[in-house]
Order: C-alpha cells, then sequence, then structure tokens
C-alpha cells in the first residue's frame, strides 16, 4: 500500500494511480502491454548495451520484462527493478523466478527519492517509466547519483502525440465530439518526455552528458481482432466516458470500434507508434 512507500510528496498522484486500479490493470494484463510494444524493445537493449557483469538499474519497471531481459544479459551481475506498483511487482517477481533469474530483484519505490547505494551501478534502463515524474530534474539527479561515474543512462519514451496514431485514433474517438483538455506540454505522463530540447535541458540540469536522441517508429498491437482490442482499450481508457450520457457513450464506442475495425489485419490489430531512445552519461 502507499503508506509502506516512500513516495515524493509532488508524486502522490501517479502512486495512487500506479498501486491502485491502474497497476492492477497492466498486471493482469501484462502479457498484452509487452506485446503490444514488443517491436520497441530491440532498441532499448541495443542502446543499453548490457555487458555479462553489469550491475543494471530498471526504473519503472512494471511487470518486469526489462528486468529479465537484464537479468539475462547481466548473467554474472544483477538487475533491479524499482516500480511503483505491488501488485505489477508481484509479477514480476513470479515471472523471474519461473524463469530461474535468481540475479533479478524488485524494490517497490519512487525512483524520485528512493536512497539507492551510491555509485552502485553500470546503467539504468527504462522502457517507457521515466515520463511520470512531478520533478524529473531530481529524479534523474537521483538515479545519476545511483551510477558510477561513466554509467549510462538509457531510456525508452514516448515522441510527441502527434506522431502516435494509436494514442490520436483513441482519445478522438473516446471524446465523442467533446473538446478534452490536454495535459500542458512536459506535465507529468505518457508523453512527459517528448520535446528532445526539454529532454536535454533536464539530463544537462541533472548532470549528465553525451545525450543523444535517437527516433524510432513502430508499429504497435492491440489485440488479435477488433472485439479482442475493444475490451482491452476500453478497459484501460474507459474513464474517458465519464460524463457521457448514453447517446454519448454509444457515438464513442461506436466510433472507437471503427477505427480499431479499420486498423485490423491478419496479424491482429495494429496502429502506428514513435518512441525516442534517449542515451546519456553520468560523468
Amino acid at each position: 500500500m502507499i503508506s509502506t512507500l516512500r513516495v515524493d510528496p509532488a508524486n502522490t498522484e501517479q502512486a495512487r494511480a500506479w498501486d491502485g486500479q491502474e497497476g492492477a490493470y497492466w498486471a493482469e494484463h501484462a502479457d498484452r502491454y509487452d506485446r503490444a510494444i514488443r517491436a520497441h524493445r530491440p532498441h532499448l537493449l541495443a542502446a543499453a548495451g548490457m555487458s555479462a557483469t553489469d550491475q543494471v538499474l530498471d526504473i519503472g519497471c512494471g511487470t518486469g520484462q526489462t528486468t529479465r531481459d537484464a537479468a539475462l544479459r547481466a548473467s554474472g551481475g544483477r538487475a533491479l527493478g524499482v516500480d511503483l506498483s505491488a501488485a505489477m511487482l508481484r509479477v514480476a517477481r513470479q515471472r523471474a523466478a519461473a524463469e530461474g533469474l535468481h540475479n533479478a530483484e524488485f524494490v517497490q519505490a519512487d525512483a524520485q527519492v528512493h536512497p539507492f547505494p551510491a555509485a552502485a551501478f553500470d546503467v539504468a534502463v527504462s522502457r517507457t517509466g521515466t515520463m511520470f515524474f512531478a520533478d524529473p530534474v531530481a529524479a534523474f539527479r537521483n538515479i545519476a547519483g545511483a551510477l558510477r561515474p561513466g554509467g549510462r543512462l538509457v531510456q525508452l519514451v514516448w515522441q510527441a502525440p502527434a506522431d502516435n496514431e494509436w494514442f490520436l485514433s483513441f482519445t478522438r474517438a473516446l471524446a465523442a465530439g467533446r473538446s478534452l483538455p490536454t495535459p500542458s506540454p512536459g506535465a507529468p505522463g505518457p508523453f512527459g518526455l517528448a520535446d528532445p530540447d526539454r529532454v536535454r535541458a533536464i539530463l544537462k540540469t541533472a548532470g549528465f552528458t553525451d545525450i543523444e536522441l535517437e527516433p524510432h517508429s513502430e508499429a504497435m498491437w492491440f489485440g488479435e481482432d477488433a472485439d479482442d482490442a475493444e475490451r482491452f482499450i476500453l478497459g484501460m481508457l474507459g474513464w474517458m466516458l465519464d460524463g457521457l450520457d448514453d447517446a454519448g457513450r454509444r457515438r464513442a464506442i461506436d466510433d472507437l470500434s471503427a477505427t480499431l475495425t479499420a486498423h485490423e489485419t491478419a496479424g491482429g490489430v495494429h496502429y502506428a507508434s514513435a518512441t525516442w531512445t534517449i542515451r546519456a552519461t553520468r560523468p
């Protein structure tokens, strides 16, 4: 529960969501989330360049796919995954144990304030887990302190909403013609690190050097067919229907069904997506 977790007060709402209903939904659908972003996985792992003896920190590890990848590559080292969600960490521990990965560990923690051992890690990685910090400079400064001199930070984050067809399609459908408020640029959320100039400024202020961003575009998978994808998307974004009357709800669901059907292929429902792989070094 949140009461046992040290959280920066500014991250309280994020902790409430991820250590609550949102995290529970991700834990329940771990395989689906991992499959959705699978095409981006090689980019993150290639950029991280983990060696057999590396000590690896996985930030916002969720159900642990990247932590397990790190444990396999750093077979003579270790991989530590941290996340706010107790439910997702339970899944992560179960899967690491089932795979016999005794060098994979998991801790419930807010990486913005967690007291990591100083200079203990060779590389810190994150698969779409670093965009939610309320104070990203403080968070990345804390992470920098956990890296040895010369240690690497490698992140996979979303590019801007305009470059992510999946986000625009789902939110436009579920808006049902409403003009919904949009988060301020740089606000904590999926697109909090979408702006390259902002990313460079944050990481430089936090003490990192050699900051590089590499763009990637891949297809994301959301279900075996339109009906399967619709159930998943409504479970994830159904809150967007709040406030709609019956006619509005029908319109939103019909619009969602239409876009999912239009993106249905023999291999499932796919949408275009775009990420940045961000590399930086602790001097």
